[in-house]
């Protein structure tokens, strides 16, 4: 199964003058833990609910004025949109995140691949790699 027959479509990036308050209502509204970020047409960086609360409120940062640059995962982890989805499940694993923007051969973003995605498409040995590698814990 390729990734693109798992993943989901319609994704935009947000630029990293966004504040936090703005990127949890887009999470709120949208049902999402990830918005990626981008600049100058490319991705940049990626803000998780996660980043949010950890690099913005427990550090006492204002939600109101502090931005996306200030609290995004830097560097991009990706997957193609051709590349077979277990490839895409190994790079999760390895790199311990939980969403991979996906990009095609014009090298645009056109989705996001998700563990829940991977558990609803996928077939069960590899859902259940993704799912046991997604879990483990965070250093």
């Amino acid at each position: 199964m390729k990734v693109k027959q798992a993943m989901h479509k319609g994704v935009q990036w947000v630029d990293p003058g966004t504040s936090v308050e703005k990127l949890a209502r887009l999470m709120r509204e949208h049902d999402i833990g990830a918005i990626p970020i981008g600049e100058n047409d490319r991705l940049i960086g990626m803000v998780t609910d996660r980043n949010i609360v950890c690099r913005c409120i427990a550090t006492g940062l204002d939600t109101k004025t502090a931005t996306a640059r200030e609290v995004m995962t830097e560097g991009i982890v990706f997957c193609l949109d051709g590349q077979e989805l277990d490839d895409a499940v190994r790079v999760m694993e390895h790199k311990k995140v939980r969403r991979l923007p996906v990009i095609n051969g014009k090298k645009r973003m056109i989705g996001m691949l998700s563990l829940g995605d991977v558990y609803n498409a996928a077939p069960r040995p590899i859902s259940d790699e993704a799912m046991q590698g997604g879990s483990a814990h965070h250093r």
